[in-house]
């Protein structure tokens, strides 16, 4: 069956945000009347944790990305002398710098992702709901970058009353043909389609999405931290390089043991 349109417009009169903000109030000031049942809100992560109070003093942000970091998954250092570590953060998720930012925050400071980004959007989902009186789902967004491609995109990294995956499994294609493992991330192909239209430098931090309806549900939905691939199905644990010296000190201890 055809769908309808896709229409995704920021949300202006956002004001700057600080620990204590109450983002329920703000977001609903500002979209006083533009809400329908079934409406999708994308609320960028810096907002959320702004509000939170997520800032640490931290002079050096390599020593904050340190202290958010569970896991190295590659770390490389350029001619210039700067480092990248891409890293497993204790949200799960792995990405460049743990999600630490420096930009947009008080000198000396930097921004930690919020603790709970599903609980945090199921909180601005159910106040906007009781509020508004609108059915609305929310996700929590954030940059991130993707292994084998340049670029960043806006990914889903909390969600309350909104579906992050739509699955098609079991259903057919346009010839027929049963789908088996068809399971899109819409929970990230929303937060990506919001990214367009709030940009990174326009203080838009909130979009909203209109014409996926059928996505949104109850507070209780799976969040986007079912996004994250378990560890037991994940083939690529490591960087290229890092799993190579594993593999070689693995081998030549192996080697070593063989020959005592």
């Amino acid at each position: 069956m055809p769908r309808a349109a896709l229409t995704v417009w920021p949300l202006h009169g956002i004001p700057e945000i600080t620990a204590g903000t109450d983002l329920v109030d703000v977001i609903a000031t500002a979209a006083a009347g533009e809400l329908a049942d079934g409406d999708i809100l994308i609320v960028t992560s810096k907002i959320v944790s702004k509000a939170e109070g997520r800032f640490v003093v931290a002079e050096d942000r390599e020593d904050a990305i340190t202290s958010e970091t569970v896991r190295v998954v590659a770390s490389r250092t350029s001619p210039t002398g700067s480092t990248t570590r891409i890293v497993e953060n204790r949200l799960g998720m792995v990405s460049a710098a743990a999600g630490v930012d420096a930009s947009n925050t008080p000198e000396g400071t930097v921004l930690l992702l919020p603790v709970d980004p599903d609980a945090s959007a199921r909180a601005i989902a159910g106040g906007l709901r009781e509020r508004l009186g609108v059915a609305v789902g929310v996700i929590v967004s954030d940059t991130l970058g993707r292994a084998w491609r340049e670029g960043q995109t806006d990914h889903a990294i909390g969600a309350g009353g909104v579906l992050v995956f739509e699955d098609l499994r079991g259903e057919t294609d346009a010839e027929g043909r049963p789908l088996v493992v068809t399971m899109p991330c819409v929970g990230d192909e929303l937060a990506a389609a919001a990214d367009l239209v709030k940009g990174k430098a326009a203080r838009l931090p909130v979009a909203v999405v209109r014409g996926r309806a059928d996505l949104v549900g109850p507070l209780d939905l799976p969040g986007a931290r079912s996004i994250v691939r378990p560890p037991e199905r994940d083939m690529f644990r490591l960087g290229a390089d890092e799993a190579y010296a594993e593999g070689f000190a693995a081998g030549a201890a192996s080697g070593s043991n063989s020959a005592g």
